[in-house]
């Protein structure tokens, strides 16, 4: 975990710049020795409101925060012989209407 006070981020904003960019850290910045603020990559808080996105997505469609229920559910799911399995045909057929509003 890199922690630096804020001043590095004037000071020595090159390394930190690495840090973020090349090594994918977060850099955690401190002013008067509490937490403030985190620096990160844009892809990489890109990737982190996609997955915030995608749980919420998957907590309205299920009732669920916790992925490992979700998981296991979907994992039971498919072992369960009378689970009904759609093609790709009908899957994207679905999505089309869907689209179309039909």
């Amino acid at each position: 975990m890199n922690i630096r006070p804020v001043s590095d981020l004037r000071n020595k904003y090159p390394e930190i710049e690495e840090l973020v960019l090349n090594e994918n850290e977060e850099v955690f910045l401190t002013k008067n020795g509490y937490g403030t603020m985190v620096v990160m990559s844009l892809e990489k808080y890109s990737n982190l409101i996609k997955e915030i996105e995608m749980q919420n997505k998957l907590e309205e469609r299920f009732g669920e925060k916790d992925m490992e229920k979700i998981i296991d559910e979907l994992e039971k799911q498919i072992e369960n012989p009378d689970t009904k399995f759609l093609t790709h045909e009908e899957v994207f057929g679905k999505i089309r209407r869907r689209l179309n509003d039909e």
